[in-house]
């Protein structure tokens, strides 16, 4: 049983905490003195942040292991004799299998208790890589991906359910999310620099292999510092609504996946997407008739929570716009190696860091979330726009750098409110799968973001190539103007889709800053208590 502060109880200890002396307005969180602090909670408190190290260990693997391999990924078709068309199932099959059972890995969390799943996802994890690690035939690694993505989708939303149990004080919360808005907005970029080191310097199995030490690391860390009330006892999963939500899932993740190389109009793109429409459709029809829904209802109809699941699945897309094209272009037109492309991208993490634990962990006690998520993606709309104008001659320092900052101060800025507020005020039977919703608008933006810009890229660099190449003299001008040409009419979409997030936060997300108090908080995220 993990120890809170004096009014810093959970909402499910309500009535504990309202005898416990919150006699300030009525309010059951508030203590009856500001800043007072037992000697129990200061005790406490330097486990809870060992806690938190843990917590984001697990969180930076999975978020990281979707970009590592995308580095690796040349070294190991070598290796393991791998078709271009075969290829594209390293990452696919990951994606897939994580999207596909976020909603039931979350759900799974709070019936079985996130404590427990939260180990097992690491330990399949980390077997999944070293499975892949050691692969010898291509098969072998598609197969040990999908094992990735599975056990993924046990432990992020495991993770952040986690996160939100154990950081229940505002001030403290604040700070926790901020670490761990900076490594999700971050762990991408990392990947990039950690996969650019291991790939240049041992080779592309040490991309699945370094997550065994960090996984057994963190495992150690979980049995010694993790606590969790006991999983619910007597609850039957939702196998119907498993059945139809993960299908839908991934009949929609892996139509986006398809849409990129066979195109919008191909007959399995366009089949994809209509089961995915469908199972989609008769799961909302479900969870409305279901005894123990999967994903109960009341959790994407509150206004807050709904607009935080749309502004982070956009700002996602967006963040694709970024990520997809600098990585080619930095490799293909400016012919850095991996290793230098990696690091490329560390300002980019430097600024989601300090956008998240120094910006928007300090002011979201006194501000609404949506007066971070606002001007954040309008910042990161602001470097995208600066990468429109990138060509082949193109300096890193003076045009590229510039638009990684702004974008990493944005992410920084949206993400670290967006995690806060989708999480606040859920009843504590409701965190895993609500974390899962959390993760599931990331990976579905990823997948349409990849889908759609690159879509729009290739489409664009051909038309560009095919008006102005008139001979084989011109192909060494043309095709790279070409190439560049498609990534800023994508960047330009990217921005857009930005500005729309924008938008939706600004709408949608209502929320006063926690720092008014408890009431404020539940009234921005009402929740039933069980």
């Amino acid at each position: 049983m993990s120890i809170t502060r004096k009014g810093e109880s959970s909402l499910a200890d309500r009535p504990i905490a309202h005898h416990a002396g919150a006699s300030h307005h009525g309010n059951p969180l508030r203590s009856p003195h500001p800043g007072y602090r037992p000697r129990h909670a200061r005790a406490a408190d330097a486990h809870r942040w060992w806690a938190l190290v843990v917590i984001a260990l697990a969180q930076l693997m999975v978020v990281l292991d979707a970009t590592i391999v995308n580095i690796a990924l040349p070294s190991a078709q070598h290796a393991l004799n791998m078709s271009d068309a075969n290829r594209q199932w390293v990452i696919t099959a990951y994606t897939l299998a994580f999207g596909g059972l976020l909603l039931l890995g979350g759900r799974i969390a709070d019936l079985a208790g996130r404590k427990r799943t939260f180990v097992i996802g690491l330990i399949g994890f980390a077997g999944a890589s070293a499975l892949g690690g050691a692969a010898t035939s291509s098969g072998m690694l598609f197969g040990a991906r999908a094992l990735q993505g599975a056990f993924a989708a046990v432990l992020a939303p495991s993770a952040l359910s986690l996160l939100t149990t154990t950081f229940t004080d505002p001030r403290e919360r604040g700070k926790a999310f901020g670490i761990y808005g900076a490594l999700a907005g971050s762990g991408s970029a990392i990947g990039f620099i950690v996969g650019g080191l291991l790939t240049e310097y041992l080779n592309w199995r040490w991309c699945l292999y370094v997550n065994v030490p960090i996984a057994i690391v963190a495992v150690l860390g979980a049995f010694a510092l993790l606590h969790d009330r006991p999983g619910r006892t007597g609850v039957r999963l939702d196998v119907p609504g498993a059945v139809l939500g993960c299908g839908g899932l991934v009949a929609v993740v892996y139509g986006f996946s398809e849409a990129q190389p066979r195109g919008w109009t191909d007959p399995l793109v366009l089949s994809l997407f209509a089961v995915g429409v469908a199972l989609l459709g008769a799961f909302v029809w479900w969870q409305r008739r279901a005894p123990v829904p999967l994903l109960p209802l009341h959790i994407v109809r509150e206004r807050n929570r709904a607009g935080c699941f749309l502004t982070m699945l956009l700002a996602v897309i967006g963040m694709f716009g970024l990520f997809l094209f600098m990585t080619y272009y930095l490799q293909e037109i400016l012919a850095y190696s991996p290793l230098r492309t990696g690091l490329a991208f560390l300002p980019l993490t430097v600024a989601i860091v300090i956008g998240a634990t120094q910006i928007s962990a300090r002011l979201l006690q006194r501000v609404a979330p949506r007066a971070l998520m606002v001007p954040g993606m309008v910042l990161a709309a602001g470097g995208l726009l600066l990468l429109t104008r990138l060509t082949v001659e193109s300096e890193y320092t003076s045009e590229v750098l510039p638009a990684l900052v702004l974008m990493g101060l944005g992410m920084g800025l949206t993400f670290m409110p967006v995690f806060a507020t989708a999480t606040a005020g859920v009843a504590p039977q409701d965190s895993g799968v609500t974390s899962a919703t959390v993760n599931t608008s990331q990976q579905v933006g990823g997948s349409i973001g990849t889908a759609l810009l690159n879509t729009i890229a290739t489409t664009s660099s051909t038309a560009y190539i095919a008006a102005r190449l008139h001979g084989p003299a011109d192909r060494a001008r043309v095709v790279p103007e070409g190439i560049v040409h498609g990534y800023t009419v994508a960047i330009w979409v990217a921005a857009a889709v930005m500005l729309l997030a924008a938008l939706t936060a600004g709408l949608m997300v209502t929320a006063r800053a926690p720092g008014h108090g408890a009431p404020a908080q539940r009234e921005a995220v009402p929740e039933p208590v069980a």
